[in-house]
């Protein structure tokens, strides 16, 4: 079921610093709906699956939702979980 896609607070923040370090972002995936992430990004040759959460906010706020959960689960490929600019530039690394 399509529910409405929410950006975080650090979202813009992140995609800045993302591109500013040479990344490829496209930052409307969460638009998709059904615990889409929020983030694909490419950097030098790799492609990167983003999903952003507010690191502002207390742990269980930051909680993936159970669309996000079961979307996770099927991928046969990591889906990284960021909610700083540093920890977004750091699975570029």
């Amino acid at each position: 079921m399509r529910r409405s896609a929410h950006i975080d607070a650090n979202q813009t923040e992140i995609v800045a610093a993302l591109r500013a370090a040479g990344a490829s972002v496209e930052p409307k995936l969460a638009r998709i709906g059904d615990g889409v992430p929020d983030l694909l990004v490419s950097f030098r040759g790799m492609w990167y699956i983003l999903e952003v959460k507010d690191g502002t906010k207390s742990p269980s706020r930051q909680a993936l939702t159970d669309d996000e959960k079961r979307w996770h689960a099927k991928q046969q490929a990591p889906v990284f979980l960021v909610n700083s600019v540093e920890q977004a530039l750091a699975v570029l690394k």
